[in-house]
């Protein structure tokens, strides 16, 4: 018994909290001087290696300037996008921070913080396929990322999945695109902000089918316990709003504010 509760006592205070309840989570992230961003590699503009190998995007941009305002050192750590809840609640990043969508069910054990960006799951197809609206996909072979929101948002279009051949899953979704181009799928199904900067700044043969399956918003997402570590890093987020830093970052990497913090 005594072992069990040592361990119980242990695993609280790896998440942030103690055997007494309370939450030390900011004080950790403090004390250590070090914030572990957890993200998907490959997910532009929001996060994403360029031609230097370096991660750079929008997400990256914002959360460099909310850990200088609150005197701490940002550590950004690539993971494995299907096993970012464990990544999270092992304790082995502090958030999850890359297009992250807000979802209910994940609310059941994620902590997000306000959302920062609307977004849409679409459909992507080749220029010259001739598709112009989903019902011509019928009998097609869909791609998508596997455990991403674009399959929760194809789950959720039971009648739509259903008229597929087939759904194929990728790593990622620069995989599915390249795979789009060969001929491999027929359409590919991901975030519309991925979409459109990759297309823009691949300069590829890509169109985005005007309607969506889903919309969506983007939050930070933290273990349930830390909520301490939101408040801050959510106060610091509304501050970079109010002075107008967030947009300024924006303009950046979209050429116009997209944010929604404080809106």
């Amino acid at each position: 018994m005594v072992s069990v509760l040592l361990a119980a006592s242990l695993m609280l205070s790896g998440c942030g909290g103690t055997a007494s309840g309370a939450d030390n989570s900011w004080k950790k992230v403090k004390d250590k001087g070090e914030f572990i961003l957890g993200l998907d590699e490959n997910f532009p503009p929001m996060g994403f290696r360029n031609e230097k190998g370096e991660i750079v995007g929008f997400d990256i941009d914002v959360a460099k300037e909310a850990c200088s305002r609150l005197g701490i050192k940002l550590k950004l750590q690539p993971i494995n996008w299907d096993s970012k809840d464990q990544e999270l609640n092992t304790g082995n990043i502090d958030c999850i921070w890359n297009g992250f969508t807000i979802k209910e069910d994940r609310k059941k054990n994620v902590l997000f913080s306000s959302p920062y960006m609307k977004n849409r799951q679409v459909l992507i197809v080749m220029d010259k396929s001739g598709y112009t609206k989903p019902a011509d996909l019928e009998g097609k072979k869909l791609g998508l990322q596997a455990a991403s929101s674009a399959a929760d948002a194809l789950a959720s279009s039971a009648d739509f999945k259903g008229k597929l051949k087939e759904v194929v899953e990728f790593k990622d979704n620069m995989t599915a695109l390249m795979d789009l181009e060969k001929g491999g799928v027929e359409t590919v199904l991901m975030d519309e902000i991925v979409a459109r900067y990759y297309i823009t700044a691949q300069n590829k043969g890509y169109r985005v089918l005007d309607e969506s399956l889903a919309s969506e918003e983007y939050g930070v997402g933290f273990r349930k316990n830390d909520q301490e570590l939101m408040k801050k890093f959510q106060e610091t987020l509304d501050a970079m709003a109010k002075d107008g830093k967030l947009a300024a970052i924006s303009n950046q990497w979209f050429g116009k504010d997209i944010t929604t913090v404080a809106k």
